[in-house]
């Protein structure tokens, strides 16, 4: 059970894996493609709280969200292989961040074409984060292996 339970973890992992990959690879002096993706939706994140909270957001660095999604999954996902609760935490802090900015299938009509792309995607990372509740919850669930010590022998006389 210790070998498919690994599998299932490593299989699980390699998606956040790859694109921590892809995304180290593609980074380069400007953040690389998701920087650019993510640029104009933290733009229109602060507007959102200049205008509905009148606070104005201290400037981001897109560059360093990128680096920060990077390394969480990265790390979460090698941590999250070997079965520590740390790397499977870090993930459900990406998947928490980025699925609501990334995937704003809110913004659109169902009658639009985005929608059901955008949907799609966000409902791939809530099953994603779902899966990672389920293995916190079963990780904390059950009983830690316990060493049982061998009971004396009566001696006879």
């Amino acid at each position: 059970m210790g070998f498919i339970s690994f599998m299932g973890r490593l299989l699980f992992a390699s998606i956040f894996i790859l694109s921590a990959w892809q995304m180290f690879h593609e980074f380069g002096v400007d953040g690389g493609p998701a920087a650019k993706e993510l640029s104009p939706k933290v733009g229109q994140i602060r507007e959102l709280f200049i205008a509905k909270f009148g606070v104005k957001l201290p400037e981001i660095e897109v560059k360093q969200l990128v680096a920060t999604s990077l390394a969480f999954k990265g790390f979460g996902g090698v941590l999250f292989v070997f079965g520590s609760s740390f790397g499977a935490y870090l993930l459900l802090l990406h998947l928490l961040f980025t699925s609501p900015f990334l995937y704003e299938f809110y913004n659109y009509s169902p009658a639009q074409p985005e929608f059901f792309t955008l949907l799609h995607e966000f409902l791939q990372n809530a099953a994603l984060f779902g899966a990672l509740l389920f293995f916190l919850g079963m990780k904390n669930s059950l009983p830690r292996r316990q060493i049982k010590k061998a009971a004396p022998k009566s001696k006879t006389v």
